[in-house]
């Protein structure tokens, strides 16, 4: 049995290699006949005043306007509060999700806490960014807060930690710039890839291409089951007045 398993991962790696070669003998080095990369004119950042601008490919998610591109879980319109080019958490009403799908994408979101604060530990300025409405990157006001490192901003919500706090004091503005990889399963459900996330928190990096274990619930890491490669993305309503403004994302190929 380990002499057929040898053998099995030697052909395998031989494979591997041949088809390795076969993409970098596809263009010749410094081949001018190569596809050039699309054009995209880069977006400007923000400042505490004024959202910045997106990618001239980024879809816009939130313009400043209305929540058109949202919905409630609960059905129909998204109940949640826009003003002043933001909006914010209605408590009690419920998650919000995107009524678009996305799978492999770069996401920009911008919150603030309420200030002054209220609360502590996990009561204090709480939401969350569901990445295809199962895997949470915790929204939390974690400036001079302590609670449990893997439920502070910018955490994979029950796994990892941020690998700092970057956190700004409460109402002030600040960013996620997060990169998602999502799993991948065959046609009778198994699990071919696990999902890769990496976070950007005020342009700090605090994830770096960490393995989702699973999807994120609080006390609890359940497995992986079979989902389509493109779902909604979330918001959630942990009962606090989180701000939200200039979310746009950007679908990988």
């Amino acid at each position: 049995m380990r002499r057929i398993l040898v053998a099995g991962l030697a052909v395998c790696a031989a494979w591997m290699t041949a088809a390795s070669r076969a993409a970098q003998q596809r263009w010749k080095i410094h081949d001018r006949n190569r596809p050039q990369p699309p054009v995209v004119t880069p977006g400007e950042c923000s400042t505490q005043d004024h959202p910045g601008k997106p990618p001239s490919d980024a879809k816009v998610l939130f313009d400043g306007k209305d929540l058109s591109q949202w919905e409630s879980i609960r059905g129909g319109p998204a109940p949640w509060k826009v003003r002043d080019g933001y909006f914010e958490v209605a408590p009690g009403t419920g998650n919000i999700r995107t009524k678009q799908a996305f799978g492999d994408c770069q996401l920009h979101v911008e919150w603030a806490t309420p200030s002054p604060p209220h609360g502590q530990d996990q009561d204090r300025g709480n939401s969350g960014v569901f990445l295809q409405s199962l895997y949470e990157i915790q929204v939390l006001d974690s400036y001079q807060n302590q609670t449990y490192p893997d439920g502070q901003a910018s955490a994979v919500y029950g796994q990892y930690p941020p690998l700092v706090n970057a956190c700004r004091p409460p109402g002030e503005w600040q960013t996620y710039d997060i990169v998602f990889h999502g799993p991948r399963f065959d046609r009778s459900g198994k699990l071919l890839r696990k999902a890769y996330v990496t976070v950007f928190h005020n342009g700090v990096l605090t994830q770096d291409h960490v393995e989702i274990m699973g999807p994120t619930e609080h006390m609890k890491r359940p497995p992986y089951h079979p989902t389509p490669e493109k779902m909604p993305l979330m918001l959630q309503d942990h009962h606090h007045p989180v701000r939200f403004r200039n979310i746009w994302i950007r679908e990988l190929g």
